[in-house]
């Protein structure tokens, strides 16, 4: 299978991205397509056995889109953006332009006479106004005034007529065709009205409609710039992303130094980089020492000490030393354009509380356009007054919004994807974001979950013979050749302490139980009590020792020497300093925390106590780690499961939620629905309430997209008017859809003050 994103144009409800998923799906060989009206984007899977890219693309310009080309960098997008803002806004300064004296003209008679349902008024106002066009003594100059003021709005309009009438003919309406309907209703109608006038019918002119094409046309186009406008903002997170890569590197040829494209650079270059400029690539520092500022990956704002053999990421910031590195990762492959590509997707998903709104917005126009009709026909049945039923016609066609509908939902997840990706949480879908505000159980990892990862020597307690520096420097001696995690805690203990480490003989390794050697003539083992039982070696009192330091959450190591117990050697994994905050978060927000690990019961209690956790599982298996969740889920808990995506794959699978803990090297981890791009467990309670906030927002705007189309489609159709009340004016209907849409988008808006907690402890 073969995954895509292309970029589609034309789009302008969610009746156009409805149809363009409807179509493809039903194409041979793919598998999904996903339309975001948001983003403008489609997500399609496709099998290359039996279609090919070619065809979907013709398919989408076959029911009238068009694919943009795949915009390569931030500035060709930003450019687009900026391009189409500025037509729409010069489209609507036109408009505006030849649409105000129009209302104008058309409305001050109205005024003075009060003849208008739409303006009931128990007195004249006089406005100002030319004799020549004086409606009742010239009616046909009036008429053409009219007329020639709606021409250059028309024009400027032509895309919801072109567009509009073409998802007609091809019996998928969509919003342009609700307008394109609606307002040559009213141009046809002052047409027919015009001619009658001029053959002599002059009270004809008060059947005149042009300028409620003009200013509907006018209004829809000021709403299609608010919403473009607030479209750019929706989508800053993935273009401040996009925008953190270098546009050069400079890379050593030949002996000399080089500036290039990014684009050019090679794996196995080498490359310079000078005291405050941008990593290209991601690579291994092969000279030189330097702080690195990773904050745009991780959203750790503390430098990071680079030197041989480090790893660094495109895009971070080399704060102080020159360093030479060789590139390892390039293009797509980076860490940024790894992160990039999963806030792309995610923000194209779609929630599963969308799927309602999606299959009402495949209905919405065409049922719209039956009110329209029926309405229409019911009051001209009614009244015998063609004028009035169709303003009501018209009315209920342009009030009806499918925009607000389409956009509801993907522009809160644009937002919140985007500012989750600022914060150093990677959501990968919709679904994630969705299922992560239910999540009421927490369990985590303890290795590197909970825990540094990287266990250290606490404490050293002698039997007495030797001292503390003689017992590390002869362990140390004899772990060197060890590659168990334990000894090479005491070894770097050593080597931290500056002690020289002895030469060793015949070294044996016991699977389990721990390791023998010679050292300087003496017989040395050093293990786990099951060693010391099997060498018959009394402990005395250094199995009280043992035992206190196993229930701190230490582990407690013996080293004999020369058949007698020597010491007793406490290494421990310290807890991370955000543990204890997460965790108190976690539980202020009413979310149980547990924690499974395969360490001893003494061990494991001991670090949950530190941390402040209510259950452990201990003495669990890799294997049956995944067990454990589905047991929790058999309780009829929402799970989340916090581990770092490795041994913990089966698990965070299982759970309702995975979250992956992790540097910009694991943002691909394909079992985490979540990836955090830093190991502050702050970022899993950030993470839920960022959920929480999103699915919140959603609903709101479901509640108004919804709301606003029950409430205005039947004021539109007179509902009101016919238990006397007010009748909506065309006018005042196209201003309210309009609205509608960057009412949404503002909304959504919101969750761009989102912030995280930052670490209490």
């Amino acid at each position: 299978m073969t995954n895509q994103i292309l970029n589609i144009g034309g789009m302008t409800c969610a009746a156009c991205s409805g149809r363009i998923e409807r179509v493809l799906r039903k194409q041979k060989g793919i598998k999904q397509a996903t339309v975001n009206l948001a983003t403008e984007k489609l997500f399609v899977e496709f099998d290359e056995n039996e279609t090919i890219l070619d065809d979907i693309k013709s398919s989408i310009i076959k029911i009238g889109y068009t694919v943009l080309e795949k915009t390569q960098t931030v500035d060709t997008d930003k450019e687009r953006k900026a391009k189409e803002i500025k037509t729409l806004w010069r489209k609507f300064i036109v408009s505006a332009i030849f649409a105000a004296p129009l209302l104008y003209i058309a409305m001050a008679p109205m005024l003075s006479d009060g003849n208008s349902p739409y303006f009931p008024i128990p007195f004249q106002i006089n406005l100002p106004f030319p004799q020549f066009l004086l409606p009742m003594r010239y009616p046909l100059i009036y008429a053409i005034a009219e007329l020639i003021l709606t021409i250059p709005i028309l024009i400027a309009g032509h895309k919801f007529y072109t567009v509009g009438f073409k998802a007609l003919a091809a019996r998928s309406p969509n919003m342009d065709s609700l307008i394109a309907v609606g307002s040559s209703a009213a141009v046809i109608f002052s047409l027919y009205n015009s001619v009658q006038i001029y053959f002599g019918n002059f009270a004809a002119v008060d059947s005149l409609y042009f300028e409620t094409a003009g200013v509907i046309i006018t209004l829809i186009l000021l709403g299609k710039f608010l919403e473009s406008l607030s479209k750019g903002r929706t989508s800053e997170a993935i273009k401040k992303l996009m925008g953190l890569a270098p546009k050069t590197a400079l890379i050593i040829r030949d002996g000399a130094e080089l500036e290039i494209p990014i684009d050019e650079v090679a794996i196995g270059d080498i490359l310079i980089v000078k005291p405050g400029a941008k990593i290209p690539v991601d690579g291994k520092v092969i000279d030189g020492r330097t702080s690195i500022d990773e904050s745009m990956l991780t959203g750790e704002s503390m430098p990071v000490d680079k030197k041989d053999g480090d790893l660094v990421y495109a895009a971070t910031i080399n704060t102080t030393g020159t360093i030479k590195f060789e590139a390892q990762k390039v293009g797509g492959e980076t860490a940024l354009a790894q992160i990039i590509k999963l806030v792309e997707q995610a923000q194209g998903s779609k929630a599963p509380i969308a799927k309602m709104a999606d299959i009402i917005s495949g209905y919405f126009t065409p049922i719209v356009c039956v009110i329209a009709l029926i309405s229409g026909g019911a009051w001209l049945f009614a009244t015998g007054d063609i004028r009035f039923a169709l303003g009501i016609f018209i009315s209920v066609l342009v009030i009806a919004c499918p925009c607000a509908l389409g956009l509801a939902t993907p522009t809160a997840i644009m937002v919140a994807t985007g500012k989750g990706a600022e914060n150093g949480i990677l959501i990968k879908g919709g679904e994630a974001l969705e299922t992560a505000h239910k999540v009421n159980a927490v369990i985590f990892d303890k290795t590197g979950t909970i825990t540094m990862g990287k266990p250290s020597v606490t404490d050293i307690f002698s039997a007495g013979e030797k001292s503390e520096t003689d017992i590390l420097q002869i362990a140390a001696s004899v772990e060197k050749v060890s590659e168990h995690p334990l000894g090479q805690a005491i070894v770097n203990e050593a080597q931290n302490k500056g002690l020289t480490l002895f030469e060793i003989k015949d070294f044996e390794s016991l699977t389990g139980r721990g390791i023998k050697a010679k050292v300087n003539g003496a017989d040395v083992a050093i293990g786990n009590r099951k060693l010391m039982d099997d060498m018959s070696i009394d402990l005395g009192a250094m199995i009280d020792i043992a035992d206190k330091s196993a229930e701190e959450g230490k582990t407690p190591i013996f080293a004999a020497f020369d058949g007698k117990i020597a010491a007793v050697i406490a290494v421990a994994d310290t807890i991370k300093p955000s543990s204890k905050a997460a965790v108190e978060v976690l539980r202020a927000m009413g979310i149980k925390t547990i924690m499974i690990t395969g360490d001893n019961k003494k061990t494991a209690l001991a670090i949950a106590r530190q941390a402040g956790i209510e259950e452990v599982f201990s003495e669990v298996l890799p294997q049956d780690k995944a067990a454990q969740v589905k047991k929790l889920q058999d309780e009829k808990y929402k799970t989340a499961m916090v581990g770092d995506g490795i041994n913990d794959a089966p698990a965070l699978a299982q759970a309702d939620i995975g979250i992956a803990i992790g540097s910009g090297t694991d943002v691909a981890m394909e079992s985490a629905d979540i990836v955090l791009m830093r190991s502050d467990l702050l970022d899993v309670p950030a993470a839920i309430e960022l959920s929480k906030k999103t699915i919140r927002n959603i609903k709101e705007n479901l509640c108004w997209a919804f709301g606003y189309n029950i409430i205005g489609i039947p004021i539109a159709a007179g509902v009101l008017y016919l238990f006397g009340g007010p009748l909506l004016s065309p006018i005042f209907a196209a201003a309210a859809m309009s609205l509608s849409s960057v009412s949404v988008l503002t909304n959504a808006l919101r969750l761009k003050r989102f912030k995280r907690k930052e670490n209490r402890v």
